[in-house]
């Protein structure tokens, strides 16, 4: 990468309480302390621009192995390093699943354009009968359990993974769909739904299911983290189960908080997701559990499709939208410039809120530490082309969209993965 100084930037850390105008200097691939900088540094104007921490994503899927069409794990990391991040937990629903800690170890690559902090699965297979090997597991590196893509709808088997996950200070994070009550729904009830004749998918498998898991959450003292939030009464749920004091969290999607079913006019599978999109009044109610606190995360759900799964409508379309790529953008649009979120808060959401979850230290711009960090452009205006991804996937409801916010360089434990700058600087003399 070479030895950087970037000037008159906005420097914001969260976990630093760090919100100013400054300069940082990045030498040997270490944030330097304040000072005069020294000859042969590559300058870098960051007039207007934001400094913070690298960004972490502790919801994507990369398929790999089993779907190497869709995403493997390069091209997976370095749309994560396009987007403005430098860590992500992988899901286990891969091909076998990542049920084993051999399967486990494989999805570690220190190679790569960022770091993978897998998560692994709470059952077998994630076939939800029994229990996988869960010390094994988090002894082989596993950030966070779970079967992501199906919920463990079996009390007994979720109350036992919620006791050993107890004992081992590790965090369940649950696809909180309850499969009897979708009832292979893949739409919430809107009018493109009825025009075409889609299968409704109830928001009570979703609020029964999140109802459950906080009853089991209160039994155990289990943390427990709810994924990709779509409901109103899902995010009451959590409002008042945190109240309670109970260790409770969740995680707010960019797709969820930007658009409605209402708003899907054609049918068009790139709208299909698990959970749905919700009404106007979930999104509110979503956008205002943000505001207040009550969730504390967002999370891209990044579920790449090969194109062939994702262009015959509806009835047809895979689950999953890809995200990494416009996170920043489509987040920042909706609660920063929309909603007027602090944008240091914004900045916590996707940086010190996930590795506080994951029990890993904080991400900071600390001078001795590894450079972990994402350079942003808040104000210069980009449509997205899917065209232009990294990702082998082009399955976004946003293409088209003119957003402001994006990442211009990602650096990572101290290498540049991504850069995006037009003028690269000049260097010190």
């Amino acid at each position: 990468m070479g030895d950087l100084w970037i000037k008159n930037v906005r420097v914001i850390d969260p976990a630093a309480g760090r919100d100013e105008a400054a300069s940082l200097i990045i030498r040997q691939g270490v944030i330097q302390p304040d000072g005069s900088p020294i000859a042969g540094l590559r300058e870098i104007e960051g007039g207007g621009l934001i400094a913070a921490p690298g960004f972490w994503d502790m919801h994507v899927h990369f398929r790999d192995p089993g779907n190497s069409l869709a995403e493997t794990q390069l091209s997976g990391a370095m749309a994560a390093a396009a987007g403005g991040f430098t860590h992500v937990v992988t899901m286990p629903n891969t091909v076998p699943a990542m049920d084993s800690p051999e399967q486990l170890r494989r999805q570690i690559d220190e190679l790569l354009p960022v770091r993978i902090l897998p998560s692994a699965c709470i059952s077998a297979q994630r076939g939800g009968h029994k229990l996988a090997n869960l010390t094994g597991l988090i002894n082989a590196g596993a950030v966070a359990l779970t079967d992501d893509g199906a919920m463990l709808a079996d009390d007994d088997l979720m109350r036992a993974a919620m006791q050993q996950a107890k004992a081992l200070n590790s965090l369940i994070m649950e696809h909180a769909v309850m499969p009897s009550l979708a009832n292979r729904g893949i739409i919430r009830d809107c009018p493109v739904a009825h025009r075409y004749n889609l299968p409704i998918f109830p928001p009570e498998a979703e609020i029964e299911a999140v109802r459950r898991d906080i009853a089991l959450c209160r039994e155990t003292g289990c943390r427990l983290h709810i994924q990709h939030i779509s409901c109103g009464e899902s995010v009451q749920l959590i409002r008042r189960a945190r109240r309670e004091g109970l260790p409770v969290t969740c995680e707010a999607s960019p797709h969820h908080i930007a658009i409605a079913a209402e708003d899907i006019t054609t049918d068009n599978g790139n709208f299909r997701m698990n959970p749905p999109l919700g009404s106007r009044k979930d999104v509110r109610a979503i956008r205002d559990g943000l505001l207040d606190g009550t969730i504390t995360v967002l999370a891209t759900d990044h579920a790449p499709h090969t194109i062939e799964t994702k262009t015959h409508g509806f009835l047809s379309a895979a689950f999953g939208v890809i995200g990494l790529e416009t996170a920043v953008g489509v987040s920042w649009q909706i609660m920063v410039e929309q909603e007027r979120m602090d944008i240091s808060r914004w900045v916590e959401c996707w940086s010190t809120a996930p590795a506080r979850l994951l029990n890993q230290p904080a991400p900071s711009l600390a001078a001795g530490r590894r450079a972990d960090l994402v350079l942003i452009d808040p104000q210069t205006e980009w449509i997205v082309n899917p065209d232009e991804f990294k990702s082998l996937s082009r399955n976004t409801p946003f293409g088209g969209w003119r957003l402001k916010a994006r990442a211009l360089m990602t650096i990572c434990d101290g290498r540049q993965t991504h850069c995006a700058l037009r003028n690269t600087g000049r260097t010190t003399s």
